[in-house]
């Protein structure tokens, strides 16, 4: 049963050998075994009779294969990065886990020297020959005057458009990534199956399988020389600034948002590529040009690579509803002024429909013969191809020949192996009725490579394994293929490599005939500034658009918010089970900051009306999503954590996840209790504070300190300030603060327990406390700090403004040490008219600098004439 020169094993369980073969109708690429038996009727040969192949030979040579545990752990490592970097891919049809965990085997698919050398001279030669489609059709046309490809396939798909005939692509080409998905057949040869060309996914994702898989298996990794990848993104964004128009070229990323399914790999590619993550609202074109909105004003853009479907990229040309593009791109496209990857207009090349005109094509436009074949294709829309292809769909799968259209035919894929002959028949009908919105191609069962099975019974268990690879632009006219790719693994139910079927996917490994020279390239760093030779470049500041200064300002916003609910949680509940019975003033103070913070609905009891259902409400709606409490506060973070992925550290946006997830887990039970369960309650408020300071400490120490820094610190204060002033007001107007207990809660409030007792021990003097919480400018929790810090941010931001606008900082008022026997005057009736007064000044002028905030930098409408300049 053992491979020669490997460890000796035992199997690993008691169904399945060591190495098991394939399936039969499967290559099998352990083996490397040509599914032979299954065509001829010879004897399948028993497990361990085939010898692996030198590259499985040598991967398992780096580890005991023979301890399913130790596998186990890899895996679970595995499992826990990939957690802790937050990949996700997410799944619209699964709402209770739309954030799904991004499926990784241990295992990566090996593709020997030779093989990748077939693979990557059939890959340049393809998208070849589809540049030169695109630049006959958007060009001359003589492909469609001469018959070669049906108009009604090219000129009647949703994704030709017209708007671009005759538009010469900047830059000097149409096409900038082109990614093939292909399979090896029964007998080991590779086949096309499909081709992408408008916003092709996956080289985000590829890039971190291959950071956490070669870091399971780094002896391997090394010793079987396998080609990195860095240097062909580095030439990649490279080229793209040398095609795109102006001399120092500005890249965005334009991505649909946080909701499309791959978010994750938008923002992680950015982050990889050094280009701006950009959604259609952060851009506007002005004279034809396009810019992004950023803090202080427009900066222009040259070349946009684009995650967006051609459809919603310009309202105005295209679809009206759309709030993902751009208004009036297409013309700055056409004008000549910005450069997109890939040009708008390449959608109709992804027809599965076109592969069965490619080999003609190939002869026609590069005068050779393809040497990577595609499956066979029919498009039905053609009469003859119709009829011969009825008869076979039992044994071929049927695809829409417009995927992902909203006007045209379309549908899920259908395996015909897979189909009952009454599921058949209603395809057939189907197709009779629109043929040209269905296309067939033959069935490939593709070859099965070896994965980790966990759990109770591990073992190795083969699944069959779509590989998707990338052609990337190296200038004008000339590729590269990545050394590597996506592979997918198809669901066990679904019969489709798609994740959203429950697919998942390996990291591809090309090994190399000699070692690698580059660094191992398993770093999440950006491959910009690599050779910072030029001054300029090394002194450039990051950009902040206007998007992400307003998440960042609310990132800032809803961490203070989500640590002051749950402080004001922790000290309510521990007043109503304190040693001391809480006073009336107290009760009235607390239910009042709980109403006020929407620990409680409006419709709950004050703590004087009914104490043990206030408390009870308080309990079962900390971590209710729907009420502005904790949970509101939390969700809110994450969401605004979600927008800002390509500026968070992999451990600030685990702490922020674990802070929303862990609280509504623990605060679960306590939903449907009878029972009070204040412990329980304050046991979960504890490890959120705790949690929460985790986040604050990345937010300060793991951020780059930028303008948009400068507004996550600026929301954070003003939240500070209005609720700090809040709740003080109110203490003072209800008289809870002269009690013993009242005292001590403004101190809990203020987080300054600990430090006002160093200085006053137990002294309950008034004047010692607003000394303390309002004037002292060493404490961070008094409003004397927060001001500070909060006027200075703001002088700052104002500094780097170049418009001539209010500077904001100068709207509060910087109380000092000499203001304190003023703030300690009372009437006759005991109240601080003057402490109100300026409690209401901070409560006044934060909500004032919010909004001032938001319009000049988030909408640019405070100043008309500001967002223009360039």
């Amino acid at each position: 049963m053992n491979a020669p020169d490997l460890p000796a094993t035992a199997p690993l369980s008691s169904a399945s050998p060591l190495f098991p073969l394939a399936d039969t109708p499967h290559f099998d690429e352990l083996h490397a075994r040509p599914a032979l038996a299954a065509d001829a009727g010879a004897a399948v040969p028993a497990p361990g009779a085939l010898p692996l192949t030198p590259a499985w030979k040598e991967f398992f040579r780096h580890f005991d294969l023979g301890d399913p545990q130790e596998l186990n752990r890899r895996a679970t490592r595995l499992a826990r990065q990939l957690r802790d970097n937050g990949v996700t891919y997410n799944v619209y049809a699964d709402e209770a886990n739309l954030q799904r965990p991004w499926p990784l085997d241990l295992f990566p698919l090996l593709i020997p020297a030779d093989d990748w050398a077939h693979i990557e001279a059939g890959v340049l030669q393809r998208v070849r020959v589809l540049e030169a489609v695109m630049a006959d059709i958007y060009g001359p046309r003589r492909l469609l005057k001469d018959g070669l490809l049906p108009a009604a396939l090219v000129q009647g798909h949703p994704d030709y458009l017209r708007a671009m005939h005759g538009v010469p692509p900047v830059g000097g080409q149409h096409l900038h990534m082109v990614a093939f998905d292909l399979a090896r057949g029964p007998r080991g040869f590779w086949w096309v199956v499909s081709q992408r060309t408008q916003a092709p996914s996956g080289l985000g994702y590829l890039l971190e399988n291959r950071s956490a898989v070669s870091t399971q298996f780094p002896d391997a990794f090394e010793a079987m020389n396998v080609r990195r990848l860095a240097d062909t993104y580095r030439g990649f964004i490279k080229t793209l600034k040398a095609m795109a128009p102006g001399a120092d070229s500005h890249i965005v990323l334009l991505t649909p948002g946080p909701y499309n399914e791959t978010y994750f790999e938008h923002s992680y590619l950015a982050r990889y590529l050094g280009v701006t993550l950009v959604e259609g609202g952060d851009l506007t074109v002005r004279n034809q040009r396009l810019y992004l909105k950023t803090l202080h004003g427009l900066q222009p853009v040259h070349g946009v690579i684009k995650r967006v479907d051609d459809a919603f990229l310009d309202p105005l040309e295209m679809r009206p509803e759309s709030r993902l593009g751009v208004p009036g791109l297409l013309q700055a496209v056409r004008a000549g002024n910005v450069m997109v990857a890939n040009a708008p207009g390449a959608g109709f090349l992804e027809s599965s429909a076109l592969l069965g005109f490619l080999p003609a094509l190939g002869r026609e436009l590069l005068g050779e013969e393809l040497l990577l074949p595609a499956l066979h294709t029919w498009w039905c829309g053609e009469p003859a191809a119709l009829r011969d292809v009825l008869p076979q769909l039992g044994q071929c799968v049927i695809k829409p020949t417009y995927p992902w259209s909203t006007s045209r035919g379309t549908f899920r894929a259908g395996v015909g192996p897979l189909m009952s002959d009454e599921v058949l028949a209603s395809w057939a009908d189907s197709i009779r009725r629109r043929p040209e919105e269905h296309t067939v191609q033959a069935y490939l069962p593709p070859s099965q490579m070896p994965t980790w099975q966990s759990g109770p019974q591990p073992g190795v268990v083969p699944r069959a394994a779509i590989l998707r690879v990338f052609a990337l632009t190296d200038g004008a006219g000339a590729w590269r293929v990545l050394p590597g790719g996506m592979t997918r693994l198809v669901g066990e139910s679904a019969g489709l490599a798609t994740m959203a079927l429950g697919g998942s996917s390996a990291d591809t490994w090309v090994l190399g005939e000699e070692p690698a020279q580059e660094a191992p390239d398993f770093d999440h760093s950006t491959l910009v500034g690599i050779t910072p030779t030029d001054t300029a470049l090394v002194q450039r500041e990051r950009l902040v658009t206007s998007r992400a200064a307003e998440n960042l300002f609310w990132l800032g916003r809803y961490t203070e918010r989500a640590e002051n609910s749950a402080r004001l949680a922790r000290i309510t509940l521990g007043a109503l089970h304190g040693e001391e019975e809480p006073s009336i003033a107290q009760l009235m103070w607390l239910g009042q900051l709980a109403e006020s913070a929407g620990l409680v609905p409006q419709c709950a009891p004050t703590p004087l009306q009914d104490c043990a259902e206030f408390e009870r409400q308080l309990i079962q709606h900390l971590a209710d999503p729907d009420l502005p409490s904790v949970g509101h506060a939390l969700r809110k973070l994450r969401l605004a954590a979600t927008a800002l992925r390509e500026r968070l550290s992999p451990e600030h946006w685990s702490f922020i996840k674990l802070a929303e997830n862990r609280f509504a887990q623990e605060c679960a039970p306590l939903r449907g209790s009878a029972t009070l369960a204040e412990a329980d309650a304050l046991h979960a408020l504890g490890q959120l504070s705790r949690t929460l300071a985790a986040v604050t400490g990345a937010q300060q120490d793991r951020m780059w300190r930028d303008d948009g820094w400068r507004l996550m610190t600026i929301g954070r204060q003003i939240e500070r300030l209005s609720w700090l002033s809040e709740a003080l007001s109110r203490g003072f107007y209800t008289n809870a603060v002269h009690d013993a207990a009242g005292h001590g809660v403004v101190l809990d409030l203020f987080d300054s327990t600990i430090s006002f007792h160093a200085r006053h021990q137990r002294s309950r003097s008034m004047a010692a406390l607003i000394e303390h919480v309002v004037l002292n400018h060493q404490n961070p929790r008094s409003l004397g700090w927060v001001v500070q810090r909060l006027r200075g941010q703001l002088g700052r931001l104002h500094a780097n403004d170049p418009h001539p606008l209010e500077d904001l900082s100068q709207r509060l008022r910087n109380p000092g040490p000499d203001d304190l026997t003023t703030l300690c005057e009372s009437d006759h009736i005991g109240d601080f008219i003057h402490l109100q007064a300026l409690l209401a000044h901070f409560m006044q002028v934060g909500g004032q600098l919010s909004n001032e905030i938001s319009l000049r930098h988030f909408t640019h409408t405070a100043e008309v004439g500001r967002s223009v300049g360039a």
